[in-house]
Formats: C-alpha cells, structure tokens, sequence
C-alpha cells in the first residue's frame, strides 16, 4: 500500500449512521480517526485542534463499511463463460460449471480472480468479507494467494479452504491440511485484517471420515467451521437416504455448528434445524441472488430470525455491492411471504447482524462508535425526506442504494477518496492479467 493514510482522520460536515444495535443518525457532528480506530464521534465545533487528513463529507452520509458474509472470489473466471452446458437443477449447474471451472485453478489464477471483486469492493464501500475457496488441483499455497491479493488492496477478510471428498481422498487430505496450516499461519501473526475459518464444502459431499477429521482440526485450533448448509433440496435428500437424518441434525453431531461457525444458505431447512441452529449460536448467512439464480429456493430468514437464529448476508459470489444484495432480500422474502414481512429482518442482516458475526472473528467493527474499527463508507446522500434512526432502514433500501460510494475506508487507511482509487495497483493492468489468465482457464475448462 501507498503511504497516503495519515495517523489522523478528522471527517466532518457529513451525516453519520452509527449503526449498531441502537443506530443513532447525527447531524453536525464530526468523526476522528486515531491509530486505524475511531477515537471520536462528538458536535463539530468540538473539533478545533489541527489533524494530519480532513475529510469533507458534505452532502455525503458516513456509515460503517460494508460486510460481506459468504462470497466465492475464484468464481470471478467464470463471467462471461460460455462453454458450460444448460442446467436445469442444482446439481448439474455444479457440475456442469463450478465443479469443472475450479479444477482448472492455478494459484495465480485465484490470486487475480481474487483481486478483481476486492478492487470492486472498494469502490462499493465494503470492506470486510468472508470468503470460501476452492482450486482442487491447485490446493497447497492457495489461501496465500488469495491473502496476497486481499493485503494488496487493504480490506479485511475471513479466508478458508473448502474441504470435499468429491474429487477424492487424498485432495480432502490436501484441503484439510491446507485449512490447518493457513489457520496456523495467521494465529502466529496475530494481526487483525486477515482471519481464518475451516472450511467444508456441504453434507452431501463429505463423508464421515472427513468429517471426523476436519471436526478435530477445527477443535483443536480453536476455529469454526465455514459450509454450505442446505442449499438444495439435494443435501437434504442425501442425508435422509445416506445418514437416515437431516443435514443440520448430522453437522450438529460431528460438531461442526457452533458459535463460531457460518452456515451458508439454509434455504431447506425445518423448524427442528432452526432450532438446532438457535441452540448452537451458529450463523446463517442469506443469499438471496445467488440462490434465485440457481433457483434453489427463498431461505426463511424471517422465519429464523424470529426464532433467535443470527442471520446475516452474503452475495455468494453475485456482487461485492451489498446494498445490491440487501435490496434482492427484501423484494424476495416479500414473494416468499408477503409484503408485510421481512422489512427488518432483511435489513438488520446487512447492518446489525453482519457486523456481529464478523464481530465474531475481528473484534469491533461494523459500527461507528470509539474504539471500533475506523472501517468506514462515506456515500453521496442527500435525503428527500426526514432521516432518523427509527427510518433510516428505509433510506438505505429505496435511497442509499441508489447512491455511490465517495470514499472508502479500512483499519483508518484511505482506499478511495472522491472515487478515485488510492491502491497501489494499477487497476488496468490488473484486468489485463486476469483477462489472459481467464482466457487459458476457459481453453483448459
């Protein structure tokens, strides 16, 4: 990274969302950030000392970045392809497309198709992401390559390798191990812009020895677990006929659930696992493009979130814009349901409970309050109409999410300002790469 980030950051003249469990929205306020945290949010005419950056976020709303919950950097290769044949389920769009696109891998494949959505992050304001690999023939070092590619841009990110014996023993072996070391490596480094989770693909595609195994790794390390749960009718249908049991009820008894563990999707799920879900703290991670696109499905988030289940979101691959995303939820729990529901709950997993489950593995962030994370969104909002804590959700549905990000934000070190890049890279070149690398991908695929 440049060395365009001062030590202090005063931002003033702009509307501040806090966020957090009791969002307050300020006027005439301003924010100082100190030492890559937020040392200070009080009245303007507070501030009179002299400070190495200010910001003027006139005309503009501050709000903390945004946080994406479940994403697939390697599958940016496979825009614009072509080549896969038509699916008409679940399975067979695996087959047909993921499952052969991340065999074709390579670890510089997954560094660039890496580097494309974080420097799209950045301009759309998101600065925390939690992210499930996969290169099956490219395993050893892969987690390095994409943690390369994420410190190059300086966002925050959860990184795992997705464990699966279907391409066989000894690459669930290498997947195992790759997950263990990387978990190792960033222990020993101890900062906090990169984590680690272990990663597991879905039931249906690990078997009980795996399990087992991954099971005790995880435990002995200390880490939760990342995994597709429930996504397709087919997990579920596998697990009955295979385990004689339900996919949650399985993961729950080989101890894979918990606190510190991300369950994606749960798009079929019974109220029995809901329950399993609540009772174990695991987070569920909703993502609704993705699964409309695959057309597995609208998960229940309302159902779980009144049921004291954390749900929060990710876009699985789809966007790295998670207003995008949240606007998708919402019009979807609505089909689901009716128009009634899912207002809040659709809301609050993008800007309460998102926060809270990479709270889990960062600390404080997702909230501007002293001491947290200076991980911050600054984006052009002038409202129409009074904005106040008690409506601010609805701003950021029908109006923040039509608005673009000005600067952004991470660990107090300036990304973008005045929506120009200050990454030290050189973004053209970067898509030049990534477009020859994808085009040997595709002549491979």
């Amino acid at each position: 990274m440049k060395k365009n980030n001062p030590k202090t950051i005063l931002i003033k003249n702009g509307t501040i969302a806090t966020l957090g469990e009791k969002n307050k929205v300020l006027y005439n306020h301003a924010l100082l950030i100190e030492g890559g945290l937020i040392k200070r949010i009080a009245p303007q005419k507070t501030f009179r000392g002299k400070y190495a950056k200010v910001i003027d976020a006139s005309g503009k709303l501050v709000l903390p970045g945004f946080i994406n919950a479940h994403m697939h950097f390697y599958s940016t290769f496979a825009r614009g392809l072509g080549k896969a044949a038509p699916s008409k389920n679940f399975v067979e769009i695996l087959n047909n497309l993921w499952w052969r696109l991340d065999k074709q891998l390579t670890n510089e494949d997954s560094y660039y198709s890496a580097l494309g959505p974080l420097i799209d992050a950045v301009r759309k304001g998101t600065t925390t992401i939690i992210d499930h690999h996969a290169s099956p023939f490219s395993i050893a070092g892969s987690l390095s390559a994409v943690e390369r590619a994420v410190r190059g841009t300086g966002l925050r990110a959860n990184l795992c390798y997705e464990v699966s014996d279907r391409d066989g023993k000894e690459k669930a072996k290498e997947g195992l191990e790759e997950n263990s070391s990387f978990i190792a490596a960033c222990s020993a480094r101890g900062d906090n812009m990169v984590k680690a989770l272990f990663g597991l693909h879905a039931s249906f595609t690990l078997g009980d020895e795996t399990l087992e195994e991954a099971a005790y790794r995880g435990h002995k390390t200390g880490t939760g677990f990342h995994i597709h749960l429930a996504e397709s009718t087919s997990d579920q249908l596998q697990c009955e006929s295979h385990h004689k049991m339900r996919v949650a009820e399985r993961l729950r008894d080989f101890g894979i659930l918990g606190r510190k563990s991300i369950a994606a999707h749960c798009v079929h799920v019974n109220a029995a696992e809901i329950e399993i879900l609540r009772e174990t703290g695991t987070a569920v991670v909703h993502n609704p493009q993705s699964n409309a696109n695959n057309a597995v499905g609208i998960a229940d988030i309302t159902e779980m979130s009144d049921s004291g289940v954390l749900v929060g979101l990710g876009t699985d691959a789809m966007t790295v814009n998670m207003l995008e995303e949240v606007r998708c939820g919402l019009w979807l729990q609505h089909l689901k349901r009716d128009p009634a529901c899912g207002f809040m709950e659709t809301a609050n997993a993008l800007l309460v409970n998102n926060a809270k489950i990479a709270g889990r593995y960062f600390g404080n962030l997702g909230e501007l309050k002293p001491g947290f994370a200076a991980d911050i969104a600054i984006m052009d909002y002038l409202p129409p109409t009074p904005m106040d804590a008690s409506n601010f959700a609805g701003h950021v549905i029908f109006g923040v999410s039509q608005s673009a990000v000005d600067t952004t934000i991470c660990a107090g070190k300036v990304l973008m300002e005045n929506k120009v890049l200050k990454l030290d890279l050189d973004e053209e070149e970067v898509a030049r790469k990534s477009t020859e690398l994808a085009k040997k991908l595709w002549a491979r695929f």
